[in-house]
This record gives C-alpha cells, structure tokens and sequence, in this order.
C-alpha cells in the first residue's frame, strides 16, 4: 500500500476481501502508514502489519511474504511507488516483496491528473505491464481539494472484483493474456421515451457487461463500456460512455469500434420506439381509453457492426440474445436464426423464460460459435460466463480473425 490520501478507502477494500474467505497481509511503505495507522489494519485484516525489512529479521520477511503469496495488490499505487517498482528498486518491505512475488501483481493507481499523464508515469506503467503486471486505469472523478479528473482511485468493491478475478484464474493470471487489447463493451438496457415521465424499456442491470469488462481488465485490457441506464458502480480501470436510447447506443458503440480488437454486446436495445413521442406528459382520459402508440423499428447495432468491419481492423463481434421458446422453435433455434441474420462471430445465448437471468448474479448460457460449435456454460456467476466469452474471442484470434 503506498502512501496517498486514497489509503483510506483501501479498508473497504480489505474488508471485503476478508469477508470474501482470503487471508490478507497488509504490507504499507511509511508514507502510507501516516495516513492510516497499523492498529486499523490489524484489526481489520486479523494478522500483524509487515511494515520493516528489520522485523522479524529470522524469518526473512522480504523474501518470505512475496514467494508465499497468491497475488499482491498495490492499491493505492502512487507515481512514486509506480515509478520504484518500474526500475526495480528495493529500499522498504513492499518493494522488496514486489521483487520477490512469484505470483500476479495488480496495481491500482491513484494520483493527481498531471502526475497519472506525465510522461515519466506512463513510461513507468507500460514497463510494468509489460513485465506482465496489471495496472487498472485510474477512475475520473473528485480529487484531493477542489481538483477532479483522472487519478481517482476507483471504487473499492469494484477493486475487490478485480482482485477476485485475478485470483480465479490461478497460475493462468501470471500471464495477463489480454494486455495490449483495446474492447469494447456494450452494458444495460435502452429507454424510448414516450414522453418526458414515461419510456418503454427492458429489464437488463447491466451486470453482465460490467462482469465481462472488470474480467477483461483483469486480464490486462483497455476496455471501453457503453452503458446504457445501469445504476451500478463502475468497474476499476474503465472508460465509461453513458447513453440512454438505442440510437444513442448505436452512435456511441460504433464510434467507440474504431480500432478495437473486440466488440461485445451484452447490453438490450429496445428493438422498437415510439414514433412520435409526445412532448407533454400523457393525461389519462376521462373516458377511461388508452392512447395509440405506434413504433418503429430501432437500428440493429449488431447487424451494423458486422457490416462495417474493415479489412484491415477487423474486431471479433460478439452478439447476446435474450430467447424464450415457443410453438414454433425452442431457444437454441431462435437463436442459431439470429446467428445467420446478424453474421457475428460468437452469440451468447440466455434462455431468460420465468424471470431467468436478468438482474441475478449468477447466469448460465450456451456459446454459439460461427462454425456451428456450441458451448454450454453451466450455472455460475457472471464473472466466470465473463471468461468463458474472452476465452472463446482469444481463441478467435487466434484462427485468423485478428485485429490489424
């Protein structure tokens, strides 16, 4: 833990991961330690503070604490501590672990904006990365005074996701196997607006694209999240692009493709608007009559990002489908139509009747492959579905569909 203001919302961070069944070593340089104090730490942590290379001298605890760890968290990590981790320097307990863990590292940045941009930090931070840490992007918002902008550490329950996910993967995470990727992830449900109080709209929480974008952050990538009306906390270390009808979505995720190595769209476009929505609220009728609402079919964001892949950056699509059965076709064959309608590469398919999915943690679903290949994922959370889907796009890449 290093030495800024944004120690203390690493308790949370550390609460929740001892609530989560890990046992966690806190190990904070002596900058830190001034802003939050080692009796907050025990206690919330239930084990002593490693804070001296001369404590407990027999037991070597540089050497010790890195070789006996699953993954070592730097949160916050400050352009100093960023800055000695990059060029190898070991002058306290933490750096000298950094030098010693065998196991992933994930720093989470927090900084003023000038000093996240300066080229010294960022030089520091691809070195890192190239190394194969992860360093989450700094979120944007409030800083210490009146400043705000890029630095802010991110939410800690979204920190502890990304802590989780790493750990999930096991001895696979030393490998941060999308580093380098730029995705794109669509997340929520669109409104139409009726009027100015009522719109028509779907029952996604967006949960499912903020679990692939924390699960692709893990992973090293650059992920950029086009959320439509979903009222979760960000995930650590992305760039959010907030919209609320399809269009908006449609105009945001196309522009956001530019470039990108994937694009998955787990967010729910309405597939109709209204017409002509009325600029007035709508009154009720003495009469007791209902007014007439006539829609119009919204873009399809899929079909359209199909259709204007370039030769040259070509991304892998992804496409979910939402079904339900019924007399004429069960799940599968709705959704293996859809397949060939859209031309995506891979569909994710939610079997969603009675309730099914929206707004759960846990989700279970079927892989559609474009070569006819289908994987069923059995019931778990969103997090491993996450994985399943970025696991089957870096198997894409890898039979020819690659970026440029």
């Amino acid at each position: 833990m290093g030495g800024g203001i944004a120690a203390y919302k690493v308790c949370e961070v550390l609460r929740l991961l001892t609530e989560s069944a890990h046992d966690v070593t806190v190990v904070p340089t002596a900058a830190a330690l001034r802003f939050v104090g080692s009796a907050t730490w025990e206690a919330l942590s239930g084990r002593p503070v490693a804070a001296d290379v001369f404590a407990d001298v027999h037991e070597v605890p540089h050497v010790r604490l890195g070789r006996a760890a699953d993954l070592v968290l730097v949160a916050p990590a400050t352009a100093d501590l960023i800055a000695r981790a990059a060029h190898g320097l070991a002058d306290d307990l933490l750096t000298s672990t950094l030098l010693t863990a065998r196991c992933p590292v994930v720093f989470v940045p927090a900084m003023h904006t000038e000093m996240w941009e300066h080229p010294a930090t960022q030089a520091n931070v691809e070195t890192l990365r190239s190394r194969g840490a992860v360093v989450v992007e700094p979120a944007v918002g409030r800083l210490t005074g009146q400043d705000s902008g890029k630095g802010r550490l991110p939410d800690p329950e979204q920190i502890a996701q990304v802590a989780r996910a790493v750990l999930a993967r096991g001895a696979a995470a030393l490998v941060p196997d999308l580093s380098g990727r730029r995705l794109v992830v669509s997340a929520g449900g669109t409104r139409e607006p009726l009027d100015p109080v009522r719109f028509l709209g779907n029952r996604s929480s967006g949960r499912m694209g903020y679990a692939l974008a924390s699960a692709a952050t893990a992973r090293g990538a650059k992920v950029t999240v086009v959320a439509a009306n979903v009222s979760l906390p960000e995930p650590a270390g992305v760039d959010v692009v907030e919209v609320g009808t399809t269009a908006e979505l449609r105009d945001a995720v196309l522009a956001a493709a530019e470039g990108a190595d994937a694009v998955v769209m787990a967010a729910a476009p309405s597939d109709f608007r209204p017409t002509s929505p009325s600029r007035d609220k709508i009154k009720k009728a003495d009469d007791g009559s209902a007014p007439v609402v006539t829609l119009e079919q919204n873009p399809d964001i899929l079909v359209e990002l199909v259709r204007h892949r370039g030769a040259a950056t070509e991304p892998v699509v992804v496409g979910f489908a939402a079904e339900t059965g019924d007399g004429d076709a069960d799940v599968l064959d709705h959704a293996r139509a859809k397949m060939a309608r859209k031309g995506c590469d891979l569909l994710v398919v939610n079997d969603v009747s009675a309730g099914k999915v929206f707004g759960r943690e846990d989700t279970e679903a079927v892989l559609l492959a474009a070569d006819g290949t289908s994987t069923a994922v059995p019931a778990g959370s969103k997090a491993a579905l996450a994985d399943v889907v970025w696991d089957a796009v870096l198997a894409r890449w890898g039979t020819g569909r690659l970026p440029g």
